[in-house]
This record gives C-alpha cells, sequence and structure tokens, in this order.
C-alpha cells in the first residue's frame, strides 16, 4: 500500500481521515494475505479518496505564489518610490 503524503493527510478531513485509515488497514490486511488483486481495488479508492485533499494543497500553493507575487510586487513598488525619493535631492 503508498501512503499519501503528509501535507496531503493534514489537509483531509476527519471523515475522509477515517476512511483512509480504514482503507490503509484493510490494504495491509490483504498484503499480508497476498491478496494483491484486492490490494489494487482498495488503493484505487484510496487514490480516489485523497483528491479533494491534493486540490486543498493545489490551492493553498496557488494562494501562497498570489501572496508572494504581491508582496515582491509591494515592495518594488516601495523601493522604486525609494529611488524617486533620492533624485530630488
Amino acid at each position: 500500500m503508498r501512503h499519501c503524503s503528509v501535507q496531503v493527510r493534514g489537509l483531509l478531513t476527519r471523515d475522509e481521515l477515517d476512511r483512509y485509515n480504514a482503507l490503509m488497514e484493510v490494504g495491509h490486511f490483504l498484503e499480508t494475505q497476498t491478496r494483491y488483486d484486492l490490494v489494487y481495488t482498495v488503493q484505487k479508492e484510496i487514490d480516489t479518496l485523497i483528491i479533494p485533499a491534493i486540490e486543498r494543497l493545489k490551492e493553498k500553493s496557488r494562494q501562497r505564489d498570489r501572496d508572494t507575487e504581491a508582496y515582491l510586487a509591494q515592495k518594488a513598488g516601495a523601493a522604486v518610490g525609494f529611488d524617486d525619493d533620492e533624485d530630488d535631492d
């Protein structure tokens, strides 16, 4: 069974996390029974389950990029304003 990343797990809702943990437990049990045909199905279900959390992680990243861009634009504007003040002397 493949675990999802810690970042993705951190963005799962309580219900999603409970379901994720239950599916992982079932998958590990099936692996011990060498029922890899069923493990594949459980893994596909886990992959589907974590899609909303992956989207939430992507949106957080996009928001961080927007915030960084706004900050850099603000700093660039302040630097230009600072340079203009020096020219007045």
